[in-house]
């Protein structure tokens, strides 16, 4: 049986979306074939608009409706903390957590395997960032590239979170950043460097546990009172 063109192209568009295999694609594909035209116009409306509603931050590279974004635009944040994040959904998990800070969002990890290399990635642009949060820093619009251009100098940032993702990936890709902000310390001046702590989830069972994550729990244990 010759399957129609039109489904066969939106399976296959389906396919290279992450997480959805050849099978979770033909469902899908033949589930919006019984949804009312309403529903599939407003669906593919959604996605036409998912980038013509969305800009990139110049500022930390989060994705927002506004340049600057909400987070970099809103005053009554701890500007001197800044959460390095691999992508936007880490973002929103912070906000969750009632994060204060600021962030920059490096959209991936350095991964060899893959081809992703330091430079295809927003580190240069955080490097930007730290140097120009520089007290003594004097802010020269042309250090930016084109199109990331801030309209005055950042607060001194004082501390950065490393806050990538567990993963060899994620780990490997924290402590370059880590070494690479230590270099450019006489740029940057003294700032502090920390990773997000590491161990035993709430509700998890110590049984359950592997060895690196149980050894990280003890290494990063905190006073009780």
């Amino acid at each position: 049986m010759k399957i129609p063109k039109s489904i066969r192209n939106l399976i296959e568009s389906f396919e290279r979306l992450p997480g959805i295999g050849p099978k979770t694609a033909q469902r899908l594909t033949f589930y919006l074939l019984h949804v009312p035209d309403e529903e599939l116009k407003l669906l593919s409306d959604s996605v036409v608009n998912l980038k013509l509603g969305t800009k990139l931050c110049s500022i930390c590279k989060n994705v927002g409706e506004n340049d600057p974004c909400e987070v970099c635009s809103d005053n009554g944040r701890d500007r001197s903390l800044l959460a390095v994040v691999e992508t936007p959904l880490d973002v929103l998990a912070f906000e969750k957590a009632s994060f204060g800070g600021l962030y920059h969002v490096l959209h991936g990890v350095i991964s060899p395997l893959n081809n992703i290399g330091p430079d295809d990635l927003y580190i240069s642009h955080l490097m930007k960032r730290l140097v120009n949060g520089k007290s003594n820093h004097k802010f020269d619009p042309r250090e930016y590239l084109q199109g990331d251009v801030l309209s005055e100098p950042e607060a001194k940032i004082e501390e950065v979170i490393l806050a990538t993702n567990t993963s060899l990936e994620g780990e490997s890709t924290s402590m370059y950043l880590s070494r690479l902000i230590t270099e450019r310390k006489p740029e940057i001046g003294e700032i502090k460097i920390t990773r997000i702590g590491r161990g035993l989830p709430v509700g998890g069972e110590i049984v359950y546990a592997d060895d690196v994550t149980l050894k990280r729990a003890l290494d990063g244990r905190t006073n009780f009172f």
